[in-house]
């Protein structure tokens, strides 16, 4: 394996995707010392891929995407990459990938179109896997010569989120000082079964005002349906569509807790160092063995069962059969 490989690391899918590919890039980093990492990803994940230490540059694919044909061709040639590696599989990429003949093209063998385009090709079954998304990943390090076990506490140490955005001074007046901040992510976006309104507003009314400084979370389109939840708590922040990506990363690092299904939040919030709490539905593929967050302060709740009766419906009685007193003991533990 060359030292000074150029390495693309493909992942165009979500948030809390992309931080649990984040490790990739640290890992090549301490076994290929002198390799330059390249990530490409879309531009609503810019802010979080540049969080890493060992990212040396943001490859934005929805800029490739407005080029020509050729163009966007020529834009993979002109990166000089000697290697990538399609964690999240693309059939476009993979085509440019080849027709930029990019030496060495890591892929599963899952997908049809890989067999056209990738001359390294991984077996790699996710869907019934027993191990974590963050440590399927590594897999595909293989053919770079790292074939190691890599346990999640490990995992987790590789993250190299130290470019943390400066907080904007308007967005620090929203924070009480005195107070530990607490930030309840409620909505999903259909990305994961949800804990319920009726959950967190319990939550919201147990938890001591004086000691916590409560804020709820989202996109704009979040608020509009939040509206009604968040009018009926007094002495709560409300942070949904205010604050962009990087403004948000800022202030989850300005937090103490982060409460959250599975959802890129939550990720964001463990790969910072935040106690961050998930709630999860005990469900193949989406349970906590597959998807809880990677930290040192991470932990999730879990019923002990397993909820095939909730698979055809998006409300979840199993998740949400997770009691409020459990989320606050974990909060108290922090």
């Amino acid at each position: 394996m060359e030292n000074n490989a150029t390495i693309l690391i493909s992942r165009t899918d979500s948030i809390g995707d992309v931080v649990l590919t984040l490790p990739l890039a640290g890992i090549i980093k301490q076994f290929i010392p002198k390799s330059r990492i390249l990530f490409l990803g879309r531009n609503y994940t810019k802010d979080v891929i540049e969080l890493s230490e060992h990212v040396d540059e943001f490859i934005n694919y929805d800029i490739i995407l407005k080029l020509p044909k050729q163009e966007q061709v020529q834009a993979f040639k002109n990166l000089h990459i000697t290697h990538i590696i399609h964690v999240f599989p693309d059939r476009h990429i993979a085509q440019l990938a080849k027709q930029a003949n990019i030496k060495h093209r890591i892929g599963t063998t899952n997908r049809i179109w890989h067999w056209l385009t990738c001359n390294i090709k991984i077996s790699l079954s996710r869907k019934n896997s027993d191990l974590h998304e963050a440590q399927l990943n590594t897999k595909l390090l293989v053919p770079l010569g790292i074939d190691k076990p890599f346990s999640l506490e490990e995992l987790s140490s590789y993250y190299g989120c130290t470019k943390i955005p400066l907080i904007e001074k308007s967005n620090i007046e929203l924070i009480d000082s005195n107070k530990k901040i607490i930030i309840l992510h409620p909505k999903s976006k259909g990305s994961a079964r949800e804990w319920g309104l009726d959950n967190f507003s319990k939550l919201i009314q147990q938890l001591d005002k004086n000691k916590y400084q409560i804020c709820i979370s989202g996109t704009a389109q979040d608020g509009e349906l939040l509206r009604d939840f968040i009018n009926r708590h007094s002495g709560i922040t409300d942070l949904t569509g205010k604050l962009s990506l990087a403004q948000f990363i800022a202030f989850i690092n300005h937090s103490e807790t982060l409460v959250a299904a599975s959802t890129g939040p939550l990720h964001i919030a463990a790969a910072l160092g935040k106690q961050a709490i998930g709630l999860f539905a005990p469900m193949r593929p989406i349970h906590p063995g597959r998807w809880k967050p990677l930290g040192k302060r991470a932990t999730y709740l879990a019923l002990d069962k397993n909820c095939n009766d909730c698979r055809k419906t998006m409300k979840c009685h199993c998740i949400q059969a997770i009691q409020t007193l459990e989320v606050i003991n974990l909060i108290e533990q922090a």
